[in-house]
């Protein structure tokens, strides 16, 4: 019996270093955030398939003033699969074959990876397995996506120690963004772009601010706006940040650093001016402390894109840990 039991755990010793073997041979990815290599069929691409995976893969973010995709979308027939587009970050693979079949496979050619493979035996089986499985799919590309955007921000980070301090939390901020108000129990981090700038705000409310009834997203709003009219003011008189009155945010319950957390989605305008352009907020329970710590990235790039822009301050925000 004793000899079995070695023989299981040699086996066991193994294969797992085989495995971790195999990870440490295997080339980093590469690509942009926010990009999805699609290898199929071109035949197959330029028909209903390809319709579903543009619809599903390229819908609108949400959020943005203008319609973003919500991934920027490469095909490539399967002929051409090979070499550096296999080490693309995020890919979805889409086969017409006689079974029908869905596996999502991580660091599959390259570190770190997601591969989803999707193969049917006919149009309307590969277009019912994407539907049912692309929320897991979009899910786990955007992890990765979100993953690596923060370890390029831990390359070189800001030092947060300020807002350790007063806020008893810490957050990885590249050194591109600098401290431009710092009261108390509220800060604003701001990064200048060439045709604009994106922004970080820090700070806390009480519990009963948000919870002071059932409507969170009108309270939520409410909240918004008073802090912007008390510190994000415009360059004219009478000018300062509120929620675009035009489009409710979008909001969304989530668990941030363990935590129930508010996730709030929409736009922002100067008020009695013209400036605009997206917000995401995160209002974080934070029970020890009675309070919501609340951390909100926006930015203003007027005609340009913002997605990417977004998804820097999204990745920067949900780096938060409180202390």
């Amino acid at each position: 019996m004793k000899k079995v039991v070695i023989l299981l755990f040699a086996v066991s010793f193994f294969f797992s270093c085989k495995e971790e073997n195999r990870e440490d041979l295997l080339k980093e990815s590469s690509g942009k955030i926010n990009h999805l290599s699609v290898i199929i069929e071109n035949q197959l691409w330029n028909g209903e398939v390809g319709d579903s995976i543009r619809t599903i893969f390229a819908a609108p973010v949400d959020g943005l003033p203008q319609e973003e995709p919500l991934f920027t979308i490469k095909q490539y027939a399967p002929n051409l699969f090979e070499g550096f587009m296999t080490n693309s970050r995020n890919i979805l693979v889409v086969l017409k074959k006689e079974n029908n079949d869905f596996e999502l496979v991580e660091n599959e050619f390259a570190k770190p990876q997601n591969v989803a493979h999707i193969t049917g035996s006919s149009v309307a089986e590969i277009v019912s397995l994407l539907e049912k499985h692309s929320p897991e799919i979009i899910n786990k590309f955007k992890q990765t996506d979100i993953a690596e955007n923060q370890r390029r921000i831990s390359k070189s980070l800001l030092d947060d120690a300020k807002i350790k301090k007063n806020f008893k939390a810490s957050l990885k901020l590249p050194t591109a963004y600098k401290y431009i108000i710092e009261e108390d129990k509220f800060f604003w981090i701001r990064k200048e772009l060439p045709s604009g700038n994106a922004s970080i705000l820090i700070y806390e409310v009480p519990l009963n601010r948000i919870q002071k009834d059932t409507n969170t997203i009108a309270n939520i709003i409410q909240m918004r706006d008073s802090i912007g009219q008390k510190h994000i003011e415009g360059t004219l008189p009478n000018t300062y940040m509120i929620t675009e009155a035009s489009y409710s945010p979008y909001l969304f319950n989530i668990i941030l650093n363990g935590k129930k957390t508010y996730e709030t989605k929409g736009t922002w305008e100067l008020k009695n001016d013209y400036m605009a352009g997206p917000f995401i907020n995160y209002a974080i329970r934070d029970e020890k402390n009675n309070r919501y710590l609340v951390i909100e990235g926006f930015c203003y790039n007027p005609s340009l894109a913002k997605r990417d822009i977004m998804h820097e301050l999204e990745s920067i925000l949900k780096s938060v840990k409180i202390l």
